[in-house]
């Protein structure tokens, strides 16, 4: 029996054609993933399904689910097909949900509006769902607010809300893309677990390799808007027939090759840092509370050498690249950049803090889009005494847009006209282009497809070799900590528990948190070890 069938899908918006002929099928109790680049189609083959499309779009084809025709339906009878039989968690849980409505009123939401039950038993009801999804009421009241849990629990509500009335068909859009690896792999369990229970199909649009082989029953591979190939997943990964689909999973093992480490000499020295937030008052006579977020950090960070930093969401690993930055004051120790305090009494130390840069998690958000490319990656040059002016200011320009692989005539572009990967070049030009001694990588390759990522990773490994980089690369990818840093350092409840050379501790943790991470981690298998079990079945 087939739950969900899209039959030679094309669809296009303002004339440009955006998907050709897309054809899958999902049965009950099955998942399949649909998999690509970004620009690929995944998503909108997901918002047709859903018939969430912009205005100016066309469609040709044929989308069932059971016997119900999608592209004939009116939107009244849309609106009462989504959320009863067709369910959607979306990317960013922040931005699916409501910020000033309780979890509780954004569960029932969708129980109301379908008049499936009185307030009362709506009320039962999401209070139940809820619980199953990991969250229950004695720990987490129906009365909190989206702002007051963490991304992971944020993610379970968007569930909640999504399989609130059991809907036949659940997609999930990147449900994990933005999560660490022990709250990612807490996801795809409930998922599975959800599938299993209900008897729901599940169509996961990912472009994390590791998880879909993890994970699916059957995979489509989708690229400029058409399926290139399909097939069960471990078929399809023991015989990949299309190139495209063969640089895919080369991307995703993708291994750099850093220079060596030249002698060590510090750079970097964090010494006892403490960093405490106020809490607010619980009783009327009694003094605020404290949270330590940071708590007794040590480590030394030598010149020319990569350190990694992981640990799950809430480890304190921000709090502590904020300090890092002089952005935020310690309550205890202190932190020194070449001998010299980030901070000189409660002030940040401006010497200091033009020998950092930044590079942020996403690109589009951290650039003023109204500002051509030349004024977004010269914004550093306020840090120095003498900014760079007239020839000398545009051969900076140029030679730093070549160092990462851009054009010097891309200056005079605005950010909406790059993909996601140049964008993430750009944001590295303007953290190169002062010349700093140290620069901080936050999640600086999480959004990115596999194929964009390994390009990142390769430019890396250059400007190490060209320019003797010395960084600290903060992710919860593990493999891609892996293969880019010399040492790493596991953070977990604002301590440091492990550290050492990144493949002593991939190879042989010592410390239970983080022989649970590794643990948890979504891992790619080997095409040859698993036509080796195949053949022995």
């Amino acid at each position: 029996m087939t739950l969900l069938s899209v039959e030679n899908l094309s669809l296009s918006i303002g004339g440009l054609p955006i998907l050709r002929d897309v054809s899958l099928s999902i049965g009950p109790g099955e998942i399949v993933a649909v998999t690509g680049e970004s620009g690929s189609g995944k998503s909108m083959t997901a918002l047709a399904t859903m018939r969430l499309l912009p205005e100016r779009s066309m469609t040709n084809g044929a989308i069932r689910l059971g016997d119900t025709s999608i592209l004939d339906q009116s939107e009244a009878q849309m609106c009462t097909l989504r959320g009863q039989s067709i369910g959607m968690v979306f990317q960013e849980p922040m931005t699916a949900l409501n910020p000033v409505k309780t979890i509780g009123d954004q569960v029932m939401e969708t129980i109301l509006i379908h008049k499936a039950m009185t307030p009362v038993k709506a009320q039962e009801h999401a209070r139940d769902v809820l619980t199953r999804v990991g969250l229950p009421a004695d720990r987490f009241p129906l009365t909190r607010y989206p702002h007051e849990l963490s991304g992971g629990q944020r993610q379970r509500v968007v569930i909640a809300m999504a399989i609130a009335l059991r809907p036949k068909l659940l997609i999930a859009d990147e449900p994990t893309t933005a999560l660490d690896v022990t709250t990612q792999a807490q996801i795809l369990d409930l998922l599975k677990d959800l599938v299993t229970e209900f008897d729901m199909g599940l169509l996961m649009i990912t472009h994390d390799l590791a998880v879909v082989a993890d994970m699916a029953d059957r995979i489509v591979v989708m690229r400029h808007g058409e399926v290139v190939e399909t097939g069960p997943t471990r078929q399809l990964l023991t015989n990949m027939q299309h190139p495209y689909t063969r640089m895919l999973f080369d991307a995703s093992r993708h291994q750099v090759a850093l220079p060596p480490v030249p002698p060590p000499v510090p750079l970097l020295d964090v010494q006892h840092v403490i960093r405490d937030y106020r809490l607010p008052r619980t009783q009327l006579f009694t003094g605020p509370g404290h949270y330590r977020a940071v708590d007794e950090v040590s480590f030394t960070l030598n010149r020319g050498e990569r350190l990694g930093l992981v640990g799950e969401s809430g480890c304190g690993k921000s709090t502590l690249t904020r300090a890092l930055l002089g952005l935020e004051d310690v309550q205890g120790g202190r932190i020194l950049l070449d001998g010299e305090p980030v901070f000189t009494g409660h002030k940040p130390n401006l010497a200091v803090r033009r020998k950092m840069q930044v590079v942020f998690q996403d690109p589009f958000g951290s650039f003023n889009p109204r500002h051509r490319v030349d004024r977004l990656i010269t914004e550093p040059f306020h840090l120095l005494n003498s900014a760079p002016a007239g020839s000398e200011r545009s051969d900076r320009i140029a030679e730093m847009l070549r160092a990462v692989g851009l054009e010097p005539d891309d200056a005079n572009k605005y950010i909406h006209q790059f993909s996601g990967g140049q964008r993430q070049r750009i944001a590295i030009a303007r953290a190169l282009i002062i010349r700093p001694e140290l620069i901080l990588f936050d999640e600086a390759v999480s959004a990115l497809d596999v194929s964009v990522r390994a390009q990142i990773l390769d430019l890396l490994a250059e400007l190490c070799e060209a320019y003797n980089l010395t960084y600290l690369f903060i992710s919860h990818d593990l493999s891609v900590v892996r293969t880019v840093t010399d040492r790493v350092l596991v953070m977990k409840s604002g301590k440091i528990v492990e550290q050492g050379e990144t493949e002593a501790v991939f190879t042989a943790a010592q410390h239970p948190y983080t022989q649970s991470l590794i643990a948890a981690a979504p891992v790619l298998p080997d095409p040859e070890t698993l036509r080796r079990s195949l053949d022995n079945v």
